[in-house]
């Protein structure tokens, strides 16, 4: 504040705000924001699968032998591939199987298609590690959401999405499938 002189020759306070360096602060604020947003992810890899030809016998197809479905059934219990597995309000031993099942694969080395002769990569990159999370429709967003933490907290990625209501092969898939041997 400055002091000036009024005509009566008596001094008063006269209200100065100096906005120089609320500038500088509200620039400062700005870089930083500028650095930093490009930093953040702002959007997730959505693999879609292709249209399949009509004509295409899907009896010949076989699935993959690595492939891991944790099923939510209507009353929230959980199946890994057919073996009742817990329930979603308790995923505990749904991610004790999945840890187990990985760190096999891991000894095993039961790499992802494509990445056996990857070897520039880290071999925990390389171990499938796919789980898909099949539910019904009218499943809760937050029943779904605590499998998917628990997969992710297990080590599953990525996560696939499928509903209940796609055709399935009707097989029941091994949890482990390398020169024959299965844990069931």
């Amino acid at each position: 504040m400055s002091m000036g002189s009024s005509s009566k020759g008596s001094t008063t306070a006269q209200p100065y705000i100096n906005v120089t360096p609320l500038i500088d602060v509200l620039l400062v604020l700005l870089i930083i924001f500028m650095v930093v947003t490009p930093l953040k992810p702002s959007r997730f890899k959505a693999d879609i699968p292709t249209q399949r030809d009509p004509n295409e016998d899907l009896s010949k197809l076989k699935p993959n032998p690595l492939t891991l479905v944790v099923s939510i059934s209507p009353d929230l219990q959980l199946k890994l591939n057919q073996d009742a597995i817990g329930s979603v309000n308790d995923t505990g031993p749904l991610s004790q199987k999945l840890t187990q099942v990985f760190q096999q694969r891991k000894v095993q080395r039961a790499y992802r298609p494509g990445m056996e002769t990857r070897t520039e990569l880290p071999e925990e990159e390389r171990i499938e590690k796919t789980v898909f999370v099949k539910a019904p429709r009218a499943a809760k967003y937050g029943d779904v959401v605590k499998v998917i933490d628990a997969l992710k907290g297990a080590g599953a990625n990525p996560v696939g999405l499928q509903v209940d209501d796609l055709p399935c092969l009707g097989q029941r898939l091994p949890l482990i499938s390398l020169n024959g041997a299965t844990d069931k």
